[in-house]
């Protein structure tokens, strides 16, 4: 065994000494980063000068180490995909990626990561790309503090910034992204972290998860998307100290959740969305301590939620608290703030002595006729809801915080 961790060693610091630096550079001997790929071998790093190199459909096919200088600029020219690495323990550092070409078929990208392993893509900027980076059954990889940026009018003309197929272990990290269909996009991806990114300005989701388990996002800010984040057909999810903001329009969410069971909201803040959560077939998940401020809906929950518990959050100045297409209720809700709670606290426990019930009349007659909505303010809405809290006849009878609080502790 000794004889054999003396071998690897011996030949770890052979293939160090022998790494070799390929210098790239616009004007010089050597001009060609595909050239330079190709000149390469295992542990070397092909060092890329400051310049533009009019290059495509380049391929990493070895474990080496891609190094820009002075941010050197790979350009499309809007008609080809850039950069395929199809070896593991690839590193791609302080390149400029710009202009690839669009494709509905092969779904061209600035770089795609295809059936690799324990590759970095670090320090980038993506500009105009129709896929930015693309990884398709890959593992142990990651993409850190890279600039993400298109111009994209049309969803079908759009791909996405970042985008997991078929993925495990995958780490984003600290990336800015804004102006793809989808910021960043989850399909059957496992144990996949997403933690400080900014995803902005995207046409449809900020986030998009679909059949992805077993994953986390944490500390991200999702604004002015077509919609903040959607999780679907997913469980096991931990999303934690996110921010959603201004995600506003006519099917805009903060947070979409459809058909996801067994997860964690927490620490979230919602604020100035047109809906905060909008929940439909999701069951099993627990929403705590999180902020809603300003929305139009804070949380819309379908009928067919269960067993979903809401607790320790807070609801301040949005239109609808909670809005339901049901008058019945299979979720619990206890321990929340209510700004537009009006009860008392003669024991001085800091809980309201009396119960309260979020959900409002007119969200029921806003959900049925939606023009209603232009009513929201008007005396005779206020009245018939007076009526509706003393006899409650559309409202549903079970939804109801027992232990509201009396003060915000978010």
């Amino acid at each position: 065994m000794n004889r054999l961790v003396t071998a690897l060693f011996v030949v770890l610091l052979w293939c160090t000494a022998h790494a070799r630096q390929i210098i790239v550079t616009a004007g010089g001997p050597l001009r060609s980063i595909k050239e330079a790929l190709l000149l390469a071998d295992h542990g070397d790093s092909v060092i890329v000068r400051g310049g533009l190199y009019r290059e495509n459909n380049l391929v990493i096919d070895k474990a080496i180490h891609l190094i820009g200088e002075d941010q050197p600029v790979i350009d499309g020219e809007f008609r080809h995909h850039m950069l395929t690495v199809t070896a593991d323990h690839v590193l791609i550092s302080g390149m400029v990626f710009q202009n690839s070409g669009v494709s509905y078929i092969q779904e061209n990208a600035a770089i795609k990561l295809d059936g690799v392993k324990h590759c970095r893509i670090i320090a980038n900027r993506f500009i105009n790309n129709f896929f930015a980076i693309y990884l398709a059954k890959s593992e142990h990889c990651q993409i850190i503090d890279n600039e993400i940026r298109s111009r994209a009018q049309r969803e079908s003309a759009a791909g996405n910034g970042i985008h997991l197929w078929y993925c495990k272990t995958i780490t984003i990290e600290k990336n800015r992204i804004q102006g793809h269909r989808d910021g960043i996009y989850f399909e059957f991806v496992e144990d996949g972290t997403i933690l400080g990114n900014s995803s902005e300005r995207n046409l449809r989701y900020g986030l998009h998860f679909m059949f992805s388990n077993n994953c986390r996002y944490r500390n991200n800010y999702f604004r002015d998307n077509g919609a903040g984040v959607a999780v679907m057909y997913t469980k096991h999810v931990l999303m934690e100290n996110n921010r959603f903001e201004n995600n506003w329009g006519p099917a805009a969410y903060g947070l979409l959740l459809k058909d996801i069971s067994d997860s964690h909201i927490r620490g979230n803040h919602f604020l100035k969305n047109t809906v905060g959560i909008y929940a439909e077939g999701s069951n099993r998940n627990r929403i705590h301590e999180n902020s809603f401020d300003g929305n139009g809906w804070a949380i819309r929950l379908m009928a067919n939620c269960l067993e979903n518990t809401f607790s320790a959050n807070s609801f301040v100045k949005n239109s609808f608290d909670v809005a339901t297409n049901s008058r019945q209720n299979f979720n619990q809700f206890s321990g929340n703030y209510w700004s537009r709670y009006k009860g008392y606290d003669l024991d001085r426990d800091g809980v309201g002595d009396v119960p309260f019930r979020p959900v409002r009349l007119f969200s029921i007659i806003a959900e049925r006729q939606q023009p209603a909505i232009i009513l929201l303010h008007s005396f005779f809405i206020h009245l018939l809801e007076i009526a509706e809290a003393v006899f409650p006849i559309l409202t549903p009878e079970t939804l109801i915080d027992e232990q509201p609080l009396m003060r915000n502790i978010l």
